[in-house]
């Protein structure tokens, strides 16, 4: 069902990066949508069993695989010739080669009407986060200024955290896994945080891309009930398990050094950690100008929460 200014109308989908973590969420939203949807795959018959089953779930769903790659502009171009949208999930190492999409999507001359580049996790645009987080995030600025110079519509999604990703570790870093009898907090541990489960981010991300009101503006995911500080996320999973953990408390000056005595990927998932917990980048205030949030567009959508997510971990 449709919220008030969304389209209804199908719109032929183009996923690129659809067999990585995000992206195979996102095909899976547009197919379980009712939207012709194509996934761009290098290898329609990979070796890897994983990725098989994988494929063979999408074709199961109705998806049509196309074999092309990033870095072959013909197969691009074919691709993108056959799409109203095209939904960007690349990995951050090829963050930068969105250009060639780009290339590809101007040179079909207006087919696609809008183009949602792979940004995902916290505002790349309005961050300040520390390095080595930093260079990744201006990569993906300079995509966006690619996107805007070549005057093709677009829509960014901000999703702040995968749930999958931070949850199943209680929200810990120093280490990336489920406390036991302590749990290190970054901060202070009550700067507010989002957390929102990546089923959620794929069915967000395409409503967005093909949603009017979300044309040439920043989609943030905020769902109130998956927005908690790290105190609350602690003390909630304290309550569902019956057992308390000590509290161990990095400062901030702690936790910059530790990021630049890290090597990768310890390194960026802190830096990004950093501008979470304690810049409190997840809820920095929107501006209407650029900015729409997804819950007052989709009042439909449902959710998982923190709470929801917490529950599958027992």
């Amino acid at each position: 069902m449709a919220s008030g200014g969304e389209e209804t109308k199908k719109s032929r989908i183009l996923v690129v990066g659809g067999t990585g973590y995000i992206g195979r969420h996102v095909v899976a939203a547009s197919a379980r949508l009712g939207h012709p949807t194509t996934a761009l795959v290098r290898d329609l018959a990979p070796s890897d069993p994983a990725k098989g089953q994988l494929l063979q779930s999408f074709r199961d769903a109705g998806v049509t695989l196309l074999q092309g790659d990033l870095y072959d502009h013909a197969s691009l171009l074919r691709a993108v010739r056959h799409a109203d949208v095209v939904i960007s999930a690349l990995h951050e190492q090829q963050i930068p080669d969105q250009t060639n999409l780009i290339a590809a999507i101007k040179e079909a001359g207006g087919d696609v009407r809008r183009f949602v580049p792979s940004e995902f996790g916290l505002d790349s645009g309005r961050s300040g986060a520390v390095e080595p987080v930093r260079s990744i995030y201006d990569s993906k600025v300079g995509i966006r200024r690619a996107v805007e110079a070549a005057g093709i519509p677009h829509t960014y999604v901000a999703c702040n955290y995968f749930a999958g990703f931070v949850l199943p570790s209680i929200g810990q870093f120093l280490p990336m896994a489920a406390p036991v009898d302590s749990v290190v907090i970054l901060g202070d541990g009550h700067t507010k945080v989002v957390f929102v489960e990546e089923g959620d981010i794929g069915t967000v991300t395409v409503r967005a891309a093909v949603d009017p009101r979300a044309e040439n503006k920043t989609v943030h995911i905020r769902p109130p009930a998956n927005t908690v500080s790290h105190e609350e996320l602690v003390a909630m999973w304290e309550k569902k398990t019956g057992k308390m953990l000590e509290r161990v408390y990095v400062p901030e000056e702690a936790v910059l050094n530790q990021i630049q005595e890290s090597g990768i990927p310890t390194n960026i998932l802190l830096s990004i950690a950093h501008a979470a917990y304690i810049r409190g980048e997840t809820t920095t205030p929107l501006d209407p100008a650029s900015d729409v949030e997804a819950t007052e567009l989709y009042p439909d959508v449902q959710y998982t929460t923190v709470d929801d997510y917490l529950n599958r971990l027992l």
